[in-house]
């Protein structure tokens, strides 16, 4: 959900609209010994062991691999790690053990529970690893993404999942990333390379977020949250996102303006899905 205004004077408005096998035996005789024929018997196949699924290796820590969009969203990832002093997109920065036993029942790798466990993990511990602060990290487009073993290797023995980072260049795009990520957010130079901004307005038709050190002309600057409790209250509505947006946008856009009495400006409120999804918060814009 998107609004944008433009104000002139400081209070005139316009509102512009809204936003994944055989064996064969054989045997021969000799003509030289006409003996009584030996008594014979069918050969019995040896019965072979059916396969068994044998557990992946856990991932390393630090490990960067060049993951396409569509990789980057799967539940499972089976790229081989490249160098990350060279170009890749994704760097691995948490590694951990799921907790898939429940009463003594072992979950299955891809059950709910367990999925809702890594997908509320891998978020939560981003922050600590890029640096900068909660807000910083809105503002970017830098996010965690993770995987788990597959079922067949979940059979085997796998326990593990792994949280990576990646820098979103676009709507369904990675950004190729050299080096590290880690601390990335704690100078102004990260903020701004990885920064959110936009190809338009917002509220504009064909808006693409984009990070700040492509092409641009409007950028994320300030955020409001919506709810401390982290979406324990429920979606709050769109009436409500928009009353709790206008004023506090309004006004930051009006401190960073040269002009504080014409200027644009715009925000960007999570719809139900998004808050299902953590974003309980507000994004202020204005043109950059």
């Amino acid at each position: 959900m998107t609004e944008r205004r433009t104000t002139r004077a400081r209070g005139a408005a316009a509102v512009a609209a809204m936003l994944a096998a055989g064996l064969v035996l054989g045997g021969c005789t000799s003509d030289d010994e006409p003996a009584d024929p030996a008594p014979t018997s069918t050969p019995t196949p040896t019965p072979t062991a059916p396969p068994r699924a044998t557990a992946a290796p856990v991932p390393a820590d630090d490990s960067c691999y060049r993951l396409t969009y569509e990789q980057a969203v799967s539940p499972t990832a089976g790229a081989r790690p490249v160098a990350c002093r060279g170009s890749h997109t994704s760097e691995t920065f948490a590694v951990g053990r799921i907790d898939n036993v429940v009463d003594g029942h072992l979950l299955a790798v891809d059950s709910q529970r367990v999925q809702d466990q890594v997908a509320s993990s891998c978020p939560a511990d981003l922050g600590n690893v890029v640096g900068g602060t909660v807000e910083d990290l809105r503002l970017s487009m830098l996010r965690a993404v993770w995987f788990t073993p597959s079922l067949d290797q979940a059979e085997g023995g796998a326990s593990w999942y792994r949280c990576d980072v990646v820098a979103l260049a676009g709507r369904d795009r990675l950004a190729d990333v050299r080096g590290s990520l880690a601390g990335v957010l704690d100078d102004q130079e990260g903020r701004d390379r990885y920064g959110m901004c936009g190809t338009a307005s917002p509220a504009a038709r064909g808006f693409e977020r984009v990070p700040c050190s492509a092409e641009h002309s409007w950028r994320a600057f300030e955020v409001v949250d919506l709810d401390p409790g982290d979406g324990a209250g429920g979606y709050p509505g769109r009436a409500a996102v928009t009353a709790a947006g206008e004023g506090p946008c309004e006004d930051a856009a009006a401190a960073v303006a040269e002009d504080s009495l014409d200027y644009e400006w715009a925000f960007e409120g999570p719809d139900p899905e998004q808050w299902a999804a953590g974003q309980t918060y507000i994004r202020c814009w204005s043109p950059d």
